[in-house]
């Protein structure tokens, strides 16, 4: 499928955040990206589709739009029609968060009807980001992306390793080392690692952050935080943000003539 169509590269992105489990960084992750491409001056359209924790929708720098996929206390599906003729409407990039209660649902509907195949026809590029996690969730999250990497296009995923609950380890292997990785490292386009820092300081300064729906950009005018505060979490956007330019997710500042 991915030779179908060449993509040409100043093609806007689709970026959906899934993730089967609840409470790992998913919606954070998403959040990441909508700061990373707004410090980047590349315009991409927010869009928040949990029906249980909008999440996402709360950073009110982020302008993120909610879709309601609920009618009534089910999951209607056709509602999903909006979202992808809203993206193939637009010229510009989208960052979507999906809820881990509708991530069977968005991902079947997503296989059922070839989005993927429709999005290359209209010159789109998708991106998955998908989080795998330290500690109790580990088992999950790592089950999460493979139900995505067998049914996903090649290099079409991008793995948020996320630390913060533990190393991100089992039996004395990394996750590039898992076999859930290496059986499916064809579909992984690159890797961003949410590093364990010390979590009285580093720790604390990004929970108040997050608490506070904040984005980096805001922390520099907040109340609240010390000036240390502020270099730390200046640290963390320098890596997040490193470690993105590293994947190319963006356009190529001459793509548009420039």
């Amino acid at each position: 499928m991915n030779d179908e169509l060449p993509i040409t590269p100043a093609a806007p992105a689709v970026h959906l955040s899934l993730q089967g489990k609840g409470g790992v960084g998913k919606s954070l992750i998403a959040s990441f990206l909508a700061q990373f491409y707004k410090a980047r001056d590349v315009r991409a359209t927010c869009i928040d589709t949990d029906p249980v924790n909008q999440t996402f929708s709360q950073y009110a720098a982020l302008s993120a739009q909610h879709l309601q996929l609920m009618d009534g206390n089910q999951i209607d599906r056709r509602r999903f029609d909006f979202l992808i003729e809203s993206i193939l409407s637009g010229e510009e990039s989208f960052i979507v968060d999906n809820g881990a209660s509708t991530f069977v649902p968005l991902w079947h509907y997503m296989v059922e009807n070839r989005v993927p195949s429709v999005l290359r026809e209209s010159n789109r590029r998708l991106v998955i980001h998908t989080v795998v996690t330290g500690g109790q969730a580990l088992a999950d999250t790592v089950t999460g992306f493979k139900s995505l990497a067998e049914s996903c296009e090649s290099r079409s995923i991008v793995v948020w390793v996320n630390e913060y609950f533990g190393p991100v380890e089992h039996d004395g292997k990394k996750f590039s080392q898992m076999s859930a990785f290496l059986e499916h490292e064809d579909k992984v386009a690159g890797t961003v690692v949410i590093r364990r820092r010390s979590p009285d300081t580093f720790g604390r300064d990004l929970e108040e952050m997050i608490a506070r729906k904040l984005t980096f950009g805001e922390i520099a005018f907040a109340t609240g935080f010390t000036l240390m505060s502020k270099q730390r979490l200046r640290m963390i956007q320098r890596d997040l943000f490193a470690q993105l330019d590293g994947l190319k997710l963006l356009p190529p500042k001459d793509a548009d003539g420039d």
